[in-house]
């Protein structure tokens, strides 16, 4: 099989969900994937079709996506609406504090996902006691150890998806 091409695309307005895009892409390279990394502003839209699988993260602003990953999902992916069907993407978000939003926020990325036609999953692994990442990654604040390791898992499980899923999407076609 082709190596996996993932495209991890993030918003950061403190720095913390930079980082965890950049701990999301080591893991999918560990698990042998081909990897760019790009802040949402510097996305190249039309090169969008290139990739298999994706990765979302944006701070988590008032329980949802920041204002510029919303307007890249409904506005500048929108002429890949119905095109991307059976691509894998998963989600990560950092809020300033506990009870911040993370989970709406990995929701509305996920929503923006499925609407697009997307396949995301769920991960049931703990990363430490008490630290899973059911809906994607999140971190509170600067990412601690146990965000950076749930970020690390994200993108090798976007790896392995993809796997299991890059045949069936050229059969569907």
């Amino acid at each position: 099989m082709d190596p996996v091409k993932i495209l991890v695309v993030h918003d950061s307005s403190t720095g913390n969900v930079e980082v965890m895009a950049r701990a999301v892409a080591e893991g999918a390279r560990e698990a042998g994937g081909l990897v760019d990394m790009k802040k949402v502003d510097e996305t190249e839209i039309d090169k969008i079709p290139l990739y298999d699988r994706f990765a979302f993260g944006s701070p988590t602003h008032c329980g949802t996506m920041s204002t510029r990953m919303n307007q890249f999902s409904n506005h500048d992916l929108f002429r890949y609406w119905g095109k991307l069907k059976y691509k894998v993407a998963v989600a990560f978000t950092s809020s300033g504090g506990l009870g911040g939003g993370n989970e709406m926020t990995l929701w509305s990325m996920i929503f923006a996902i499925i609407n697009f036609g997307m396949i995301t999953f769920g991960i049931p692994d703990y990363v430490s006691e008490g630290i899973t990442l059911h809906y994607g990654a999140v971190a509170i604040g600067k990412p601690d150890e146990n965000s950076l390791e749930a970020s690390k898992l994200l993108g090798r499980e976007l790896v392995k998806h993809a796997g299991v899923t890059k045949d069936g999407s050229k059969a569907s076609k």
